[in-house]
């Protein structure tokens, strides 16, 4: 924890602000508010992402009333995962915080995930786990962010309670390295945790109540969720390749042996040509698997 007379703040808040014109200013005396009662210092990085409403004005308007608020503003609108990144960038605390501006986290306990880091140095990042599904779309969503979770689990070999939580604090030298790999849209949040967990970092998850957002959600389901799943899958192919393409290999390989062996009995001596398609395909990609982990071990990030 840093010292009231320190010049940098310990903690930075970046908080995406797109169209939240009707509920902005409460959001920031929210986590204010909470900031203030903690012996926590911080900055509150409030990032207008090019709204088309008041957002701006009403931060601007605020803004002498919080002398922990920095107001951003984006000419052109980048998405929340260009604004998590280049607010990470810019923060200037050893722990950055990320939520949202839609009242639908419970942000006024953002001291006590900050608490969780500070205590324990062995973990990396602390994530508010949601016990709700709140969102529109619910009867796609759910399930869709169920079989996502579960393959990502399946991927990376860890329990995932929550992939992809807007609410998390984690170490800012820790996540640095990796905020080249955030797409612009709302899989950064994906992105940030299984590069975590992929590279042997510790996270925790806490238990959060997740209410109904104020205003319209920016959510997409169909588009979304194709994103979501195919960041699961380059980020566990950017980090470990084999746990994508050897399970396919392998399986053709089995496939090809097992129909070779067949054809041995029906046609004696006589593979059929499909027999040698699905063999050497196997044995493809099982080079392309090796060849892509050896890039990865080899690679300094």
């Amino acid at each position: 924890m840093s010292s009231p007379s320190a010049q940098k703040p310990y903690v930075s808040i970046v908080l995406p602000c797109y169209n939240e014109q009707g509920h902005v200013a409460d959001e920031v005396e929210r986590i204010c508010t909470a900031m203030d009662l903690s012996d926590y210092d911080y900055e509150l990085l409030a990032i207008d992402d090019a709204s088309s409403d008041e957002t701006l004005a009403r931060l601007q308007e605020i803004a002498p009333k919080f002398p922990a608020l920095r107001v951003i503003h984006f000419d052109r609108n980048g998405g929340t995962g260009t604004v998590r990144r280049i607010g990470t960038q810019q923060a200037k605390g050893e722990i950055v915080v990320w939520t949202d501006a839609d009242m639908s986290y419970p942000n006024e306990r953002i001291p006590e995930l900050v608490q969780i880091l500070e205590k324990d140095q062995t973990l990396d990042q602390v994530v508010g786990a949601r016990t709700s599904e709140q969102g529109t779309h619910k009867v796609f969503r759910v399930p869709a962010k169920w079989f996502i979770r579960k393959l990502a689990e399946t991927l990376t070999n860890y329990t995932i309670p929550d992939l992809n939580s807007g609410l998390r604090a984690f170490r800012r030298q820790v996540a640095l390295p990796y905020m080249r790999l955030l797409p612009p849209g709302f899989s950064c949040v994906t992105t940030i945790t299984l590069a975590f967990l992929c590279n042997q970092h510790d996270v925790r998850y806490i238990p959060i109540e997740y209410s109904k957002r104020s205003g319209k959600s920016k959510f997409h389901f169909f588009k979304d969720a194709y994103r979501y799943i195919l960041q699961v899958l380059r980020m566990v192919m950017y980090f470990n390749p084999l746990k994508v393409l050897m399970p396919v290999a392998l399986f053709l390989i089995g496939l090809g042996v097992a129909k070779g062996i067949y054809d041995m009995v029906v046609h004696p001596f006589l593979f059929a040509v499909d027999t040698v398609i699905i063999l050497l395909s196997g044995l493809i990609i099982a080079s392309m698997a090796l060849l892509a982990d050896l890039i990865v071990r080899s690679r300094a990030d």
